[in-house]
């Protein structure tokens, strides 16, 4: 426990304990309490408000059982719709980090081992700037780029490039740009911190080698960079997989996403216990990702943490 006296011997006895309460105390109330209660509404009857609580408010898995299922009167005899949707989400959600890490990688590594002084700078109020905007606007602003009418379609069209404007939103392609950008910065920061504790001689001393560029990346930067590059992916995947706003606007007629049906259960049909299971559901997943992440990284949550 080594790391518990060292926590105590640079913040003091009085505040060391003032912190972990707070941690605790946060972590209890917006994470814990949350989540235990969302699964106790998911194994519940569906019924009104002022019959929770009673007899009729019993226990089911018939919720859980309507996502494999369905009403029951699919000739495959499984909910295809809802599961289609929400294996569409994971994957999209894989698929955007994925993009984000190849774009993210390169510029956390020329943050932290190339540029420097008023050149780094500049770029980090570049990468953080656009980010002042509200998300939802920034949705917007990317269905006005890509949109049949927008500005990519427009310069396409008069560089002749196409015949007739492409319809970027149908083809998901609005919706997963606006994703990858929306968490750009989660993937560049972690990876940068990472890579900027990394020693330049370690660097060095392979280039004297004769090493190629693929080689040091490969052999040094990326084993440097595991916990970084995993805890930026475990994030993006999270938020992508559980967002909102960027498939409402920018999710074409056969982009359902799991949110969406998790949103109309609550919000439409009047289904907690249905939306709760859904969103239990997804949290599973998530959770199952960030386990797979860190065992094909081979790091440790409190490598991450560090």
């Amino acid at each position: 426990m080594s790391w518990w006296r060292d926590f105590f011997g640079r913040n003091g006895l009085g505040l060391g304990l003032f912190l972990l309460l707070s941690v605790l105390v946060w972590a209890v109330l917006m994470i814990v309490l949350p989540q235990l209660f969302m699964l106790d509404f998911s194994l519940r009857e569906n019924v009104p408000p002022p019959l929770w609580g009673t007899e009729a408010h019993g226990y089911t898995l018939e919720h859980y059982r309507y996502l494999l299922r369905g009403s029951g009167n699919t000739e495959s005899g499984f909910n295809t719709i809802d599961l289609a949707v929400f294996g569409r989400t994971i994957l999209a959600a894989v698929f955007v980090t994925l993009v984000d890490l190849v774009l993210c990688y390169p510029v956390a590594y020329y943050l932290a081992h190339v540029a420097s002084g008023s050149g780094a700078r500049l770029m980090v109020v570049a990468l953080i700037v656009p980010f002042w905007v509200n998300e939802l606007l920034r949705a917007f602003a990317f269905k006005v780029l890509f949109g049949s009418g927008g500005v990519i379609n427009d310069a396409l069209l008069a560089l002749g490039i196409l015949d007739q404007p492409y319809d970027f939103v149908r083809a998901n392609i609005a919706l997963y740009s606006g994703l990858s950008y929306a968490y750009i910065l989660l993937m560049i920061f972690p990876i940068y911190n990472a890579i900027e504790s990394l020693d330049r001689n370690q660097i060095e001393a392979a280039r004297d080698m004769g090493a190629p560029w693929w080689r040091i990346h490969w052999r040094i930067v990326l084993p440097h960079a595991k916990p970084g590059i995993s805890s930026g992916c475990t994030i993006v995947f999270m938020l992508s997989a559980g967002a909102l706003a960027a498939p409402q606007v920018l999710g074409g007629p056969s982009s359902l996403w799991f949110t969406q049906l998790i949103y109309k259960a609550f919000n439409n049909s009047a289904n907690w216990a249905r939306g709760s299971a859904y969103a239990i559901v997804l949290l599973l997943a998530c959770l199952a990702f960030v386990l797979l992440v860190m065992r094909v990284f081979k790091v440790r949550l409190g490598e991450i943490a560090k």
